[in-house]
């Protein structure tokens, strides 16, 4: 009976992630890839084609997973806002591969554009202003305190990873977001 390429398939997905996540596309190696996954290197091309490939379909499915883990949720903003903060917080490979790929993937694939799209619509159809808008604003405003230098973190009143520090970033970035979504009830001129 031959082995079972459904574990092969999930490991070499993990080990991806993680390579993905720490150095990228371009600094990603399929050899370590395929040392963290225990398969050799031709496991990988037979099963998932070239690294962009690969790559592609790791961040797709990290994004799916993120839909998946926390639910968009258009009548309550300021709580989707914190739950995929403390997300992002508890997963800061997720964050990093998503940077990555805003680097070095700057279109985005087909799974990537259906990801977003019912979140689009669906804010389209609530507020006044292009739910792209609000849903950019919104993953800027979750995203601002990793994104920010380590210059400006070190600023912070208590150390910039805190418990305590992240609270109150989280409080005052969920603020942001139902002041955005006060500013978006209005009616906006050039809505698209």
């Amino acid at each position: 009976m031959p082995p079972d390429a459904t574990d092969t398939k999930r490991r070499i997905m993990l080990a991806a992630g993680d390579e993905f996540s720490e150095f990228g596309l371009a600094g990603a190696r399929i050899d370590r890839i395929a040392d963290r996954a225990k398969v050799n290197k031709r496991s990988i091309y037979v099963h998932f084609g070239p690294k962009e490939a690969l790559f592609d379909l790791v961040v797709s499915r990290t994004l799916s997973a993120m839909s998946d883990d926390v639910p968009f949720t258009a009548d309550d903003l300021p709580g989707y806002a914190g739950a995929l903060f403390d997300y992002l917080m508890a997963a800061p490979a997720v964050l990093r591969l998503i940077t990555w790929a805003g680097l070095e993937r700057p279109d985005a694939t087909d799974a990537e554009f259906a990801t977003y799209e019912p979140k689009v619509m669906e804010l389209n159809d609530r507020y006044d202003l292009n739910g792209a808008d609000v849903l950019s604003l919104l993953l800027g405003l979750v995203t601002a305190w990793p994104a920010a230098s380590p210059a400006l973190r070190s600023h912070a009143s208590r150390s910039p990873w805190s418990k305590a520090r992240l609270r109150t970033h989280r409080t005052l970035m969920m603020a942001a977001v139902e002041a955005l979504v006060g500013v978006s009830r209005q009616t906006a001129p050039n809505r698209r």
